[in-house]
């Protein structure tokens, strides 16, 4: 955030002025708005400083600050990974190394390398890529990570129905390659989760909570949902 210069010697030289979109020429009023978000968004300003991809990186750091489950030596595995922010922090704290990555990003978008992580362009609702996603983890993962979000319409009602259809694709594959004890950790828009899912959650893990950083924007509707204590002998 930039500051004014005290060369005038009025009071408002000490002011902490907003950056401002140059020009609005040619964009749409919700695309400017965007913009000036990011411009004065110190997660943004953050993010870029500290070499991450995304401000959703502190998302993931706060949680786990708070539940500790990304622990040395763990296997993570997470869907809708890209641009990586939250792959750059699993990588970190689970020490994962380059020749043998413990940490696999999956979106359908492309993405730059990441050190430490194996990144595979697959879409994830397809039967291919949970195929293709088993072939490598064939003994399992620790940790299920989704930020997965569909494209949202402002209408809260259908946002959250989006939602929870990934949701709701991404919970049984997790709990099919989740390891005893293992944790799953996702996206969900305020609402929650489902009544009947929540009731599956808590059936299949010791522990379930739901939680917003403080890095979710405000005015977003975004909350996680944290399972930890995978109980796999017991599901049929």
């Amino acid at each position: 955030m930039t500051k004014s210069s005290n060369s005038s010697g009025n009071s408002s030289g000490n002011r902490e002025l907003k950056k401002r979109v140059k020009t609005a020429r040619g964009r749409s009023t919700s695309s400017v708005r965007w913009l000036k978000r990011q411009l004065n968004d110190p997660y943004v300003t953050r993010a870029k400083r500290e070499g991450y991809r995304s401000r959703a990186a502190y998302k993931l750091i706060e949680l786990d600050d708070k539940f500790n489950w990304l622990a040395p030596g763990k296997k993570v595995l997470d869907l809708g990974a890209a641009p990586g922010g939250w792959t750059q922090v699993a990588v970190s704290r689970v020490k994962s190394g380059e020749e043998e990555p413990s940490v696999i990003g999956i979106d359908l978008l492309p993405m730059q390398p990441i050190a430490g992580a194996m990144l595979m362009k697959l879409d994830f609702m397809s039967s291919v890529a949970m195929a293709e996603i088993r072939a490598h983890i064939k003994e399992g993962v620790d940790i299920v990570l989704s930020d997965m979000a569909p494209n949202t319409t402002g209408h809260q009602a259908t946002d959250h129905l989006r939602i929870m259809s990934l949701l709701e694709a991404a919970y049984p594959f997790a709990c099919e390659v989740l390891r005893e004890g293992g944790t799953f950790v996702a996206k969900v828009f305020q609402g929650g989760t489902e009544r009947e899912l929540l009731a599956r959650m808590k059936q299949d893990f010791a522990v379930v909570k739901h939680a917003k950083p403080k890095a979710s924007r405000a005015d977003s509707s975004e909350m996680y949902v944290i399972a930890s204590g995978f109980k796999k002998a017991k599901l049929k």
